[in-house]
């Protein structure tokens, strides 16, 4: 058989299996189906290869040629539309044929003479007549929708990078191009801005079907979800309600959904026809390593033909599209669209270097979309090196699936790596040790000030390293079941621990192997603990950005109740080294979080100009731009000449965006007269243009005003970081510098009690004669506390007992009780040693309870009866307000607990006319 009898019998078959009936010319009969092929079919400049007829109509021509022709097939595309312009015999309409193939055995190119530009491209299989007579009835092509028929985005309630992204991937799907990519931030709303670019395509592109194509089962579960919450701007139904979404989990795609969701491996199970269980979508692709000789061998199947989507929307393309999966997305006839938060060259090259938007890590830190985070280190010696097991030493073996284990002596001696720790040996001491080191860190340096333990995601090994730490966590913190679950799909109920995890209180701690590395939204979380390492630089970071999404103070409260405002950063506790076994593509923001802010302002304003020092005063001022009250907002934007704190931040990242450099240095160029493109530019001018941009995101910072505007907006905000900071006892090896600045904030204080006293009201009752003194109240020590708390003394109660606590540990009481407004009355007194050279601190309230007891018990002793029941009750009850309030009056009564037992009508009826003069016996002799 020559060469092109061979192509022209793969063809047959491929016709064929597409539903074709294929005939000669000489014995063709139209009516023999829906859809014929006629080879050699006469016109007007010579037989045809193949013309295809629909219903008696001739729709298009194929041009063939042998396998050989393969490399030179576009070459063919005038020959091709020579026959579809031609007049052809027996025929009365004359118009061109608008569908147009080239094939070999091997390949097949085809084009759509309708489009608004006619551009060839290459297909798996041919396509159905079914579809071709659908095509035909609509008045447009979806390539001609796309370009001529897409109304305008309507904006509200999104971003600016989603609004970017949709009208950045419309505009290239205009142009017909096949491949985009959307590179977004985790967590800057990648799969709400793909769903209002599908429900576009879907209503006004009249796209036919898409295929939403996500990594695992659980991040299809999580796009289904969003799918059916999903409502679009010009439209009071849900997205599920207008049309209908399938998540496939079956091999037959239903007909009438206008969106599938599926795993690759299922789409390629569905394809191929070979059984799929569903725990092989529970495994990322990224994380298998496969050979060539495993490459996916797709084949056509009528059931599901090649045009059966639109659209391929791939979530998280970073990962399995590359490698032996591919051909299952080379099937399909349809535009493919990427999303990504962590692109690589692959996933450039892959989609044709069409990047249709781009929205960094960074950028959605600067915008307050995402958040910072901190890398935090542990190490131990075992996880480094590794250890030794010598011969006829007795342990546990423990089999790996039923962890059933049997006690007996190893039989020579046996070396481990770290890379063998928990696979091969597990070492619980190796897992206990950086368990309690990571509760130590987050409880005294990470998150000083948290009531309950911060939401934390610990990332193992596998399944039963997980069980490992999940009864070490539970042994370390001394907690039940709930207070540490595991997520993996190996649990039945994950996906009820997840919601749990993401929700309720409980669990403080969830340990997974990969169900949440990637994709699953936990806002809450603050602390990733690493005790795995990762190959892939892409999941890494996938992984990584399970922390990095912002949230306010309410929705952060509502799990972490202690919590003192929005989240801010997360941090990475790095206990295998992962940090440092790979290059990451989003490095922490912070590049010097040991740096004050105080000191990276003036070594800005000194004229230090490197990357670290301007990207991390960068995270810093959005940070606190969270975190500052609308006051302190206002002093800033005023001290810098109306520019909020944020803005400051952004402009210190936005003048170190390369691509803003090329242009700034190609503009500096074209204003020299000198014409010249990116790859002419010379370091010297590229640096010079860097200089010019920095330096004019740094100038605002020249101004002393602003930098100490800053720095107290700092501090103020920081107040209980800073009075729990002190609280360092358990900082083995800083004792003596504790100390030395415990002195220095108490003699702090004793100065400002002297110095002040004149102008305090406070302060003024207590340096006065007993005789003198006028009744404390509650505003006079708020304002005294007010005035001590401000910068840049930021001597708070807590700041102070601590102090206190360090330097006279013997004579300070209470130190681990939370402190009270009203403490600052002991503080002033200890300080000024009004009760002796040996009285002790004590809280305000034991103080006063202690007074009570001896001034009722003296009273009861000089009186001719004592005090009733209930007048010892009302007693009781106005020692009470006192130790919270400083004072008691009649107005009091009005208030709380005083209120409910009748108020001041009840206690006058108690006390009659000794109600006044007891009460100001009680403000003497109980805070005097």
């Amino acid at each position: 058989m020559i060469p092109e009898a061979k192509a022209r019998q793969t063809i047959d078959d491929k016709l064929a299996a597409a539903g074709w009936v294929v005939q000669d010319m000489k014995a063709f009969n139209l009516g023999a189906a829906h859809g014929v092929a006629v080879r050699e079919y006469p016109t007007d400049t010579g037989p045809a290869d193949y013309v295809l007829f629909v219903d008696r109509q001739a729709v298009g021509v194929i041009e063939a040629k042998r396998n050989e022709a393969g490399e030179n097939l576009t070459a063919t595309e005038t020959q091709t539309e020579r026959y579809a312009n031609a007049t052809l015999k027996w025929q009365k309409d004359k118009a061109p044929l608008p569908f147009l193939f080239e094939a070999t055995g091997e390949i097949i190119r085809f084009t759509d003479g309708r489009d608004p530009v006619p551009r060839s491209r290459e297909i798996f299989h041919f396509f159905k007549p079914d579809t071709l007579a659908d095509w035909l009835a609509q008045p447009d092509t979806l390539r001609r929708r796309l370009a001529e028929q897409m109304p305008p985005l309507p904006e509200r309630n999104l971003r600016d990078c989603q609004v970017s992204a949709v009208t950045g991937l419309e505009a290239s799907l205009a142009l017909n191009k096949p491949r985009a990519l959307v590179h977004m931030a985790t967590g800057a709303g990648k799969t709400f801005t793909a769903i209002t670019a599908v429900y576009r395509l879907l209503k006004f592109g009249g796209a036919k079907r898409i295929l939403f194509l996500v990594d695992t089962r659980n991040l299809g579960k999580q796009a289904h979800q969003e799918f059916m919450a999903y409502t679009p701007p010009d439209d009071g139904r849900t997205f599920t309600e207008l049309y209908n979404v399938q998540r496939l989990s079956s091999p037959t795609i239903d007909q009438g959904a206008k969106v599938c969701i599926s795993t690759i491996q299922r789409m390629y199970s569905i394809l191929s026809g070979e059984p799929i269980d569903e725990s092989a979508e529970d495994v990322s692709l990224a994380e298998v390593q496969q050979t060539a000789k495993q490459a996916k061998v797709v084949r056509y199947n009528p059931a599901v033909p090649v045009e059966s989507f639109d659209f391929i929307v791939i979530d998280e393309c970073h990962r399995s599209i590359y490698n032996t999966w591919k051909q299952v997305l080379d099937y399909f006839d349809a535009s493919l669209i990427g999303l990504t938060a962590t692109p690589d060259k692959r996933t450039f090259g892959f989609f044709n270097e069409n990047i249709v938007a781009e929205y960094t890590y960074e950028q959605s830190v600067a915008d307050g979309v995402n958040v910072g985070y901190d890398v935090y280190t542990i190490e131990t010696e075992i996880t480094q090196k590794g250890a030794e097991l010598k011969a006829k030493e007795w342990v546990d073996h423990r089999d790996r699936q039923t962890r059933k284990k049997r006690w007996s002596e190893t039989e020579e001696d046996t070396a481990y790596s770290a890379k063998e720790l928990d696979r091969s040996v597990v070492n619980p001491s190796q897992i206990r040790k950086v368990i309690q080191a990571m509760k130590t860190a987050v409880e005294t340096q990470i998150f000083p000030t948290r009531q309950e333990t911060p939401k934390t995601l610990i990332f193992a090994k596998t399944d039963s390293h997980a069980d490992d730490i999940i009864q070490i966590v539970r042994e370390v913190y001394g907690q039940g079941n709930a207070f540490c679950r595991k997520v993996t799909y190996s649990e039945k109920d994950a996906d009820s621990v997840l919601s749990s995890f993401r929700n309720d209180h409980h669990p403080r701690i969830a340990v997974t192997v990969d169900m949440i590395a990637t994709g699953t939204d936990v806002k809450p979380l603050e602390v990733l603990l690493f005790m795995r390492d990762v190959r892939s630089k892409g999941y890494y970071e996938q992984m990584k950005g399970r922390g990095v999404r912002s949230l306010d103070a309410d929705g952060l409260k509502r799990v972490s109740n202690s919590a003192d405002g929005a989240k801010t950063r997360f941090v990475l506790i790095d206990a295998v080294g992962v940090e440092k076994s790979l290059k990451t593509e989003s490095r922490p923001l912070e590049k010097k979080p040991g740096v004050p802010l105080k000191d990276l302002l003036q070594g800005v304003a000194m004229g230090h100009r490197d990357d670290d020092t301007v990207l991390s005063l960068a995270n810093r001022l959005v940070r606190l731009a969270k975190q500052l009250d609308d006051k302190a907002q206002a002093r800033i934007e005023k001290a810098s000449g109306g520019v909020p704190v944020a803005e400051l931040g952004k402009a210190l990242i936005a003048a170190l965006n390369p691509d803003a450099v090329v242009q700034t240095a190609l503009a500096t160029a074209q204003a020299m007269g000198k014409t010249v493109n990116e790859e002419q530019l010379l370091p010297a001018e590229l640096d010079a243009a860097r200089a010019t941009r920095v330096a004019a995101a740094c100038a605002p910072f020249d101004q002393p005003a602003l930098r100490d505007e800053i720095e107290n907006a700092r501090r103020e905000r920081e107040q209980i970081i800073d009075h729990i900071n002190l609280d360092e006892v358990t900082f083995s090896g800083f004792s003596a510098q504790a100390e030395a600045q415990a002195n220095a904030v108490i003699q702090t204080f004793a100065s400002y009690l002297q110095q002040h006293k004149d102008e305090i009201a406070a302060l003024g009752f207590f340096y006065q004669q007993p005789y003198q003194r006028r009744a404390l109240t509650f505003d006079m020590i708020e304002d005294l506390h007010e005035r001590l708390a401000r910068p840049p003394l930021m001597l708070t109660t807590e700041r102070l007992w601590s102090a206190y606590a360090r330097v006279q540990a013997s004579r300070v009481k209470g130190a681990d009780t939370k402190r009270q407004l009203t403490d600052l009355v002991s503080l002033v007194r200890f300080a000024l040693g009004l009760d002796g050279d040996g009285a002790e601190l004590r809280p305000f309230a034991d103080e006063v309870d202690k007074r009570f007891q001896a001034w009722i018990w003296r009273h009861n002793a000089q009186r001719g009866t004592a005090f009733t029941p209930e007048q010892t009750e009302w007693l009781r009850l106005m020692k009470d307000h006192i130790a919270s309030s400083c004072s008691i009056a009649r107005d009091d009564f009005d208030y709380a607990e005083l209120a409910d037992k009748g108020g001041l009508q009840r206690v006058w009826q108690v006390f009659g006319p000794e109600l006044d003069g007891l009460m100001d016996e009680m403000n003497r002799e109980l805070v005097a």
